[in-house]
Formats: structure tokens, C-alpha cells, sequence
């Protein structure tokens, strides 16, 4: 892979869900910029894939595991120490989409998405900063729902405002360690999480939403991530960055 600038020569970065969308995008992001990359997936055939994708497995290390497990996570961070000794990046990215009325939420479905989407991120985090040196950075991936209500997302929203304050606590714990700690909330992105829960008719109401005009892409979001765990964003830290097209701050509209 061709690299287009060097703020990650030397550089291990790990992306946890690396297997589709945002993450796969980020990993092949951070690799063009001369980073080595673990990335994680549930699925030992789709990381295959992706590692293909990304050019094959002489700087991509794939490892397979659930953010929800713990012994998973004890062994990822095992391979990766035992690999590269460190770790310069992380992008906890690895969640799911949830969204349906309030009251027809069960325990089950509850603790599944907290499992992941909190639980995972919150251990990825512990889990890994061992292998962090100074100048480190880590980036949630949280969403646009924690900054403005959206209808049927009451479970899937408090798990990524419980991953926004996550950023914030940890950037003031983790910072005198020289460890930068952001979040992302990306908007509405054309990925596969997005087209399973939104459908064809309901996609065209969804762009009428966004100032922008258009869906964002997962490069969209990985460009972003690459900027907030490089030494460009070296005094940015505790932040959350919304990536969605002025969908949270800005009113769609005829234009003219």
C-alpha cells in the first residue's frame, strides 16, 4: 500500500470492529500513512477478508474475539504485546445498532448492547492502556444520538453518552501519562450497521435531514479518527468530534 503521508511511520495502531465500515476504513487509512494495524472481528472468515482488502497480513496482525469477553480481550492484548511490545493507537470502534420502542426493550436485548457497546469499549480501554507510552491516543467511537433525541434509540444512545463520558473521565485520569483521550459521533454513514436498521424509503427521508446533503461515508469518519490520534491533535484532548453533515447543529433546506 502506497502511503500519502508518514504521521504513522512506526506507528501500531489497533481498531477493534475493523472488519466493515468505519473500521475497516480506518485501518486502511492508517495504513496508507505508514501505521501497522491489529484489527478485531467476531467473525474468523470476515477478518480474512479484511485482511485481504488491506493487502494481505505483512503489516495487519487480525485477531478474533468478542469486546464483550474478557479472556478475549486478555488474549488480544497478549498477541498483540507479544507482536509489536506496544500499542501508539486505539480506536475503540467495535458496537451495535439497537433501536426500538422504549417499552418493547427486553433485559436481554439491554444487556447485549451495554455488553458491547459499553462494557466492550470501557475493557478494550483497560484492557490496553498497559501498552500505551506516552503520546498515545485513544478514540471512542460514540454516535450524533447522544447530542440530539432520536425516536426508538433510548438503549442504543445511553450507551454511546455512557462511552462520550467515558472520553471525557479517562482524558482527565489517563492525561498526566501524556495519554490523549477523544471521542467521535459519527452522523449518518453509509455503512452495513446502517443499512441494516434503516431502510431503502427511509434513507431518502434521512438525507432530507442532513444540511450537507448527503450520507457520510466511512472515509468521512476515518479521516477524522486518523486526525485525533496523530500528532496534529496533540492539545486536543477530552473532545467529542461530530461527524454527520450539520445533522445535530445546522437545519436542512431548499437552497436559493
Amino acid at each position: 500500500m502506497t502511503h500519502i503521508s508518514s504521521r504513522f511511520d512506526d506507528k501500531i495502531a489497533l481498531i477493534t470492529g475493523g472488519t466493515s465500515g468505519m473500521g475497516l476504513a480506518t485501518a486502511r487509512r492508517l495504513l496508507a500513512e505508514g501505521a501497522q494495524v491489529v484489527i478485531t472481528g467476531r467473525d474468523t472468515a470476515r477478518l480474512d477478508a479484511a485482511v485481504a482488502d488491506l493487502g494481505g497480513a505483512d503489516r495487519v496482525l487480525a485477531i478474533r474475539g468478542d469486546v464483550a469477553n474478557l479472556a478475549d480481550l486478555d488474549a488480544m492484548t497478549t498477541a498483540i504485546r507479544e507482536r509489536f511490545g506496544r500499542l501508539d493507537v486505539v480506536f475503540a470502534n467495535a458496537g451495535i445498532g439497537t433501536f426500538q420502542p422504549n417499552g418493547d426493550i427486553t433485559e436481554a436485548e439491554f444487556d447485549r448492547a451495554v455488553d458491547v457497546n459499553f462494557k466492550g469499549v470501557f475493557f478494550t480501554i483497560q484492557k490496553t492502556i498497559p501498552l500505551l507510552p506516552e503520546h498515545a491516543a485513544i478514540v471512542i467511537n460514540a454516535s450524533w444520538t447522544l447530542h440530539r433525541g432520536l425516536p426508538n434509540a433510548s438503549l442504543y444512545s445511553a450507551t454511546k453518552a455512557a462511552v462520550h463520558n467515558l472520553a471525557h473521565t479517562l482524558a482527565a485520569e489517563l492525561g498526566p501519562k501524556g495519554i490523549r483521550v477523544n471521542s467521535v459521533s459519527p452522523g449518518y454513514i453509509d455503512t452495513p450497521m446502517f443499512h441494516d436498521n434503516v431502510t431503502t424509503e427511509a434513507a431518502a427521508a434521512v438525507v432530507a435531514d442532513v444540511a450537507a446533503g448527503r450520507i457520510g461515508t466511512a472515509d468521512d469518519v476515518a479521516d477524522v479518527v486518523a486526525f485525533l490520534a496523530s500528532g496534529e491533535a496533540s492539545y486536543i484532548n477530552g473532545q467529542d468530534l461530530i461527524i454527520d453533515g450539520g445533522l445535530v447543529a445546522a437545519i436542512a433546506g431548499p437552497t436559493g
